[in-house]
């Protein structure tokens, strides 16, 4: 794909954060805060980093992006729409029953989806077997992506792959943390405290980067930093802000599992439209 500006970038993952809130509010159910503080991540991933080919999702040679914290699946769905995997009026069928874009992902459902995700915990386990599987098949320029929210770090099945992915210095992973501090009950450090996070991936192997997630430059570069470490795997600790883009959603767990009703809807699309009024216009009024 041609590469964009970081304003254009940037624009996109507006376009981004808004299909979010439409196709939450037409489904009626789902997840609002995380989506919206994974926009620039996903922009950042479908428009500049992964090499892939909406036009031939299977293709041999592409990158592999997983979605471990399948909840947050909207705002997969809509840079996929944005980039040409299918009409974005299909983003309206979101939860609906029968519809290509369920709650949580399944690839068979949809071409260019590359994992099914329901229960959490189980993405690093998936990046770590393709990353096996590359290394066999002598695969050693493509890359697997793994994105996981810091909630689900409670899992210990996260950790088991953690340990195993460094025990083979499997190199072609970058796992990126969403680290929101947030999740379905509440703040993470109230419901199980992660600190001090950075050190707990270094004793497993790891090589860690932190960066502030809603920057798309920082994503990019940490991403190319990330595939210039030969000896180890890597894992991004994104900082993000939950609900990013919505004043009245940012940083609030009651979002987490929530989806706005139409005066919410409305409201958080204005904003949106207008960069939290940064852009005045009697259209956007």
């Amino acid at each position: 794909m041609t590469k964009m500006s970081l304003e254009e970038l940037e624009l996109k993952a507006n376009d981004i954060r808004k299909d979010i809130i439409t196709m939450l509010e037409h489904a009626g159910s789902g997840h609002s805060a995380g989506p919206l503080g994974l926009a620039d991540i996903f922009t950042a991933l479908y428009f500049d980093i992964l090499k892939h080919d909406p036009s031939k999702p299977n293709w041999n040679q592409r990158d592999i992006l997983l979605l471990s914290n399948g909840h947050c699946v909207p705002v997969r769905y809509a840079a996929m729409a944005e980039s040409g995997y299918f009409e974005k009026s299909e983003l309206l069928t979101l939860r609906k029953l029968g519809s290509r874009l369920q709650g949580h992902p399944e690839r068979t459902k949809l071409p260019g989806l590359e994992n099914t995700s329901g229960p959490l915990g189980s993405g690093l386990s998936q990046a770590a077997g393709m990353s096996l599987a590359m290394r066999m098949n002598k695969d050693l320029h493509r890359w697997v992506y793994v994105v996981m929210g810091d909630g689900e770090l409670d899992e210990g099945n996260i950790w088991e792959a953690a340990m195993l992915a460094g025990k083979y210095k499997l190199n072609n992973i970058i796992g990126i943390v969403d680290r929101n501090n947030i999740q379905i009950d509440g703040p993470t450090e109230s419901v199980m405290p992660l600190e001090d996070l950075k050190g707990k991936w270094e004793a497993f192997g790891w090589h860690v980067i932190e960066i502030d997630g809603n920057n798309i430059e920082a994503v990019i570069d940490a991403c190319a930093m990330g595939r210039a470490i030969v000896e180890k795997p890597v894992v991004i600790i994104a900082h993000t802000i939950p609900g990013k883009g919505v004043d009245f959603m940012e940083s609030d767990f009651h979002w987490h599992g929530s989806p706005p009703n139409h005066e919410q809807a409305v409201k958080a699309l204005k904003e949106l439209r207008t960069l939290q009024g940064k852009i005045k216009s009697e259209a956007h009024d």
